[in-house]
């Protein structure tokens, strides 16, 4: 196979196009104000998605115009991860605002539209051997970091113009329907909130007329690279289960790890230590076990089902009781199991019940296949991908994978 011709990545850059945050001294927390320009933060990076506006901070409109006027970035622009948690990459939207200032730990890459795309760039710095390369040329020594000169000596792949437009419309296609379904599935969680805040209020039940309450292992297996998921409470993410922050575990040990219980589609998943009040769903189609510190609540009658479980779980009034009923120890707080089943758990009217908990299963049964869908979209994007933008995969063959799958 003929070999990748490449070009360094300030090849592809305007003028002054490669431009990093600026030091750490000239900007940090003491500049936040609530209004402002906003700053681009590694965290609004991390997504799997061009770039995320949540928890965004701000500097006064003069430091933006003065002495940060060289480290801004609008819409349009590649933003880089340069020190720290190096490999994060986003793009910068249109939306909302007209222009930003890099963080100390960003750097950002204005492209010549006469050179290259954006988004093939984006897709590019989503490649793993890209990833590997860029942690190759890192300073180690302290926080990780590497300087706008290392960025812009970056290999990037030389296709022509109209091939990278391409390659980014087959990988935008999949990244767009990601988010499609994200919002879909946080839809329907935002409507299963509401529904259960406006159900009419019963008196409260004894959780454990409701569920039983079942402990998980107090130790931890050997992590392995695949396998059995090994549940983390880091996982427990505002009612859903995110698998990113588990590890696996051999079948051996998924043996001895769920003899005491295995979890089930539908279980209400909470830690009894450390992020109190966190739960989350079971979903269906889940090899796990409970990680430390983590119990259940599976429930005994189908007008009480798991959805409604977690809800009355996640109310106000029952986050309260935890609150109340807190154990606080020298080293960890934690919640005494053995006395939850006695704990009032707020519940509708004995005669809504069934119908608010077939409401509640159907939106996270919804919410459950979205998120299912874009695990099976993300392993396809992250299949082609290397291949795409390397040249090795036809865009039309990838064009008609992703047609199928969508």
């Amino acid at each position: 196979m003929t070999a990748v011709r490449t070009r360094p990545l300030k090849d592809f850059a305007a003028p002054d196009g490669l431009v990093g945050g600026p030091l750490g001294s000239r900007l940090g927390k003491r500049d936040f104000v609530p209004e402002g320009v906003p700053v681009i933060r590694g965290q609004n990076l991390a997504g799997d998605g061009y770039f995320s506006s949540a928890g965004l901070v701000f500097v006064p409109a003069a430091a933006a115009d003065g002495a940060l006027a060289r480290h801004l970035a609008v819409p349009g622009d590649l933003v880089l991860t340069q020190r720290g948690t190096l490999g994060q990459v986003g793009i910068v939207p249109a939306e909302i605002h007209e222009r930003y200032v890099l963080s100390p730990a960003q750097a950002r890459i204005r492209v010549d539209p006469d050179r290259a795309d954006t988004r093939f760039l984006y897709y590019c710095f989503r490649d793993p051997a890209m990833m590997a390369l860029l942690h190759s040329r890192a300073v180690t020594t302290g926080v990780p970091h590497v300087t706008p000169d290392v960025l812009g000596g970056l290999p990037v792949p030389a296709r022509p113009l109209p091939e990278q437009r391409a390659v980014a419309e087959v990988l935008g296609a999949l990244d767009d329907k990601i988010a499609a379904n994200a919002r879909t599935a946080a839809t329907c969680l935002e409507l299963a909130d509401a529904s259960f805040a406006v159900a009419p209020a019963g008196p409260p039940a004894q959780l454990g007329e409701v569920a039983e309450l079942h402990d998980g292992p107090h130790a931890t297996p050997v992590k392995t690279a695949s396998g059995p998921w090994f549940l983390s409470i880091s996982s427990l993410d505002a009612g859903r289960l995110d698998l990113a922050a588990s590890a696996h575990l051999s079948e051996e040990d998924f043996a001895r790890w769920t003899r005491r219980v295995q979890p089930r589609t539908g279980d209400v998943l909470f830690s009894y230590e450390t992020r109190l009040g966190h739960a989350a769903l079971m979903p269906p189609g889940v090899r796990a076990c409970l990680g430390r510190r983590m119990a259940l609540l599976r429930a005994k009658t189908p007008s009480a089902g798991g959805a409604l479980l977690l809800h009355a779980y996640l109310s106000p009034a029952f986050q309260d009781e935890i609150g109340r009923r807190t154990l606080h120890g020298a080293t960890v707080d934690r919640l005494p199991l053995g006395d939850m089943p006695d704990w009032p758990l707020p519940l509708p009217a004995e005669g809504e019940r069934a119908g608010l908990s077939a409401r509640l299963e159907a939106l996270h049964a919804s919410a459950a296949q979205a998120a299912a869908e874009n695990d099976t979209l993300a392993a396809l994007r992250d299949t082609l991908l290397p291949g795409l933008v390397s040249g090795r995969v036809p865009v039309g063959d990838a064009a008609r994978a992703v047609g199928g799958a969508g």
